[in-house]
């Protein structure tokens, strides 16, 4: 039979209230593992911060450590709207001046009007890709495509539908207006080799619908008409003749991209340079990169004196020598020239370690583009002389690297989390079994000072009778 326990009852003690003190003063190494525990989190937490700002920062170094990322170029146009230009990088400066005489055009045809949803009869439609010249068609390489037509069923929408469909290398669209609708047929790219035929095989000649009128062969003298020849584009370059199927010239001068838009009537001046541009982006994202991480070093290993506080990081031997190591490295001085350092070229180490560009003197030293390149790109034997791209990015790396000094960090701090959490659960489990045997202590004190008191009871009622009988 279960008993019921009330510790307390008998001696009149707070039994719960004097284990629940004293179980408390046994949890008291808690408070500090849990602040310790905070700690080490708070520490985990800015050293995954620290660590993905290195990798940004190697990053933005990596960009300037080689010769590709330096050689991007900008294309310019005297007339845009006639010609567009764009340049592909490691494009060389060059100029040229180009004239547009004509501009590709894809061959078009168009059906006589016929009656808006009639039926055009049945039979075979047959798309051949090629060239007309002379009247004459010459078939290209593309296979022939054959469109079935459905006697009483396919109108000329249906039809443009089932070309388009077909993959034929043409595009079908109807027109319709006061007089009906037409069929449009258009090449799906322009130049003169990029024509069309369209042969027709009637299956009833004798259903009076005439299949024929969808048929383009200008030799034969019926069937569609064509509304514009394929043509090439046809340009001077520096005045030389070309001629190319594609207003996108993508292949005529190395490295750009011409799209032509207008017949001209002035030479247009096309200009490739080298992007500075495109180079002080770079270098700006190397130094915003470095200042990120620079700043995160210092707020983490700073004690601040008004407020009495200090960085989680305050102290950490790995973070200051880290932050020593980035501002020793920014000083340094590379194997290159005309520019050995960063303050060369306008980059400079203030206070605090953080890094400023000063915009007019990294213009000036731009004007030799390729002294600042070698700054971040020269290599040698001697790695503290290499460019600042190549030892920045090989220190990133290393820090990054399996065993590399984030991963023994941030693998010391999950171990110290574990052992902490290892050491609260043992206080807890102490102080739990410190718990049950006070309560039975308490509680067979309890029961004895009740049975005493029940007994000190008995003795005074006896002893009261007893003194009545006298």
């Amino acid at each position: 039979m279960a008993t019921i326990s009330s510790p307390g009852i008998g001696s009149g003690l707070d039994v719960q209230g004097i284990v629940r003190q004293l179980v408390a003063l046994e949890k008291a190494p808690l408070k500090q593992l849990q602040t310790q525990a905070s700690s080490f989190q708070t520490k985990l937490s800015t050293y995954g911060t620290i660590k993905s700002q290195v990798a940004t920062l190697g990053d933005a170094a990596a960009k300037l450590s080689t010769a590709s990322g330096w050689n991007a170029a900008t294309a310019s146009s005297s007339n845009p709207a006639a010609v567009g230009v764009t340049a592909a990088a490691g494009t060389q400066a060059t100029s040229v001046s180009l004239e547009v005489q004509q501009l590709a055009k894809a061959q078009s045809a168009a059906s006589v009007a016929v009656p808006t949803g009639s039926a055009m009869g049945s039979g075979t439609l047959t798309i051949e890709l090629g060239s007309w010249a002379g009247g004459s068609f010459a078939a290209g390489g593309a296979t022939a495509v054959n469109v079935t037509i459905e006697a009483g069923q396919d109108s000329l929408s249906a039809i443009a539908a089932k070309i388009n469909e077909a993959g034929a290398g043409v595009s079908a669209t109807v027109l319709r207006d006061a007089s009906g609708e037409r069929l449009l047929l258009r090449s799906s790219e322009t130049g003169e080799a990029n024509g069309f035929r369209v042969s027709v095989v009637d299956a009833d000649p004798a259903d009076g619908n005439d299949l024929g009128r969808l048929a383009f062969n200008p030799g034969s003298g019926s069937g569609m008409g064509q509304t514009q020849a394929g043509q090439n584009a046809l340009a001077t370059v520096n005045g030389v003749a070309i001629s190319t199927a594609s207003n996108r010239l993508t292949d005529t001068l190395p490295g750009l991209t011409l799209q032509l838009s207008q017949v001209t009537t002035a030479p247009v001046e096309i200009e490739v340079k080298t992007d500075l541009d495109a180079a002080k982006k770079a270098i700006q994202g190397f130094v915003d990169a470095y200042n990120t991480l620079s700043t995160t070093l210092a707020t983490a290993t700073r004690y601040d004196e008004s407020s009495k506080t200090a960085g989680a990081l305050q102290g950490d031997s790995t973070a200051v020598g880290l932050q020593n190591a980035l501002q020793s490295m920014m000083r340094s001085v590379t194997a290159s020239t005309p520019f050995e350092r960063l303050s060369d070229v306008g980059i400079e180490v203030k206070s605090g370690g953080r890094l400023e560009i000063k915009a007019s003197k990294l213009d000036e030293a731009l004007s030799n583009f390729e002294g600042v390149k070698a700054l971040f790109t020269t290599t040698s034997t001697d790695q503290t002389a290499r460019g600042f791209g190549l030892k920045v990015k090989a220190f990133a790396d290393g820090l990054l690297a399996a065993e590399g000094l984030m991963d023994n960090k941030t693998n010391a701090l999950q171990a110290s989390i574990k052992r902490n959490g290892v050491e609260q659960e043992r206080v807890n489990e102490r102080a739990a079994r410190f718990e049950v045997r006070l309560l039975a202590q308490y509680n067979a004190m309890d029961a004895n000072v009740g049975r005493l008191n029940g007994l000190g009871a008995f003795v005074s009622q006896q002893i009261a009778i007893w003194n009545k009988s006298r």
